[in-house]
């Protein structure tokens, strides 16, 4: 479907998301402080597509603010699994204090970029861990979300230290959702819901509780 304000969110910026996303004009003031770091930081790294820079609000910052509707209020920590720009993770800290995020990216340079928007926005819920997914143990994550960062499969096996039995996983999918979710479960039991997406007609929100490895 297209944005609310026409085909693939022509003209859909801060008033709209506020409207759409029903935030106060803090959280408002503080997304666009980080909008307008990304479109600065995109002429010294790639962040994101830079065809997608015109539409930011819509095609990265509203498609990341659909993940928040579907975290539970009792999730206390969420990880964020190759954050690179900030999204969903970002998104979702800034939107909701009371989570406490944490944005794994190895990336030094992305790292340094979400490091300068903690600094601009004064988000406290937020952490940067520049460690790989997979190396990280010790510590059991309410929730991990991730966005265009690696196939299901890949991305179930990189979470495994840090995923427990009562952990949801949110992964923004697009056209081969589908076929990742049946390769997938060669080898990993879960209960999975699709969620259609807000912003792209061929993108889902993939939804998984109960994740195991199959014996």
């Amino acid at each position: 479907m297209g944005g609310p304000n026409g085909p693939a969110g022509v003209g859909f910026g801060r008033d709209r998301f506020e409207q759409h996303f029903d935030v106060s004009r803090e959280t408002g003031a503080a997304l666009a402080t980080y909008a307008d770091l990304l479109v600065r930081w995109q002429r010294r790294i790639n962040l994101v597509a830079d065809s997608t820079v015109p539409d930011l609000w819509w095609r990265h910052v509203a498609d990341s603010a659909q993940v928040v509707a579907h975290i539970q209020e009792e999730v206390r920590t969420i990880a964020d699994i190759g954050s690179g720009a900030g999204f969903p993770g970002l998104v979702i800290a800034l939107m909701r204090p009371m989570f406490h995020v944490k944005l794994i990216e190895s990336n030094a340079k992305k790292a340094a970029f979400l490091q300068e928007v903690l600094a601009q926005t004064g988000a406290g819920n937020v952490e940067i861990l520049r460690r790989r997914a997979e190396d990280l143990s010790g510590w059991t994550a309410d929730a991990i979300t991730a966005r265009a960062c690696a196939p299901l499969d890949k991305l179930l096996a990189m979470t495994a230290g840090i995923r427990g039995s009562d952990t949801i996983c949110m992964f923004l999918k697009g056209q081969t959702a589908e076929r990742e979710l049946t390769d997938a479960r060669e080898a990993w039991n879960m209960t999975a819901q699709i969620v259609p997406s807000l912003t792209n007609p061929d993108s889902v929100l993939l939804k998984l509780s109960e994740v195991s490895r199959v014996r």
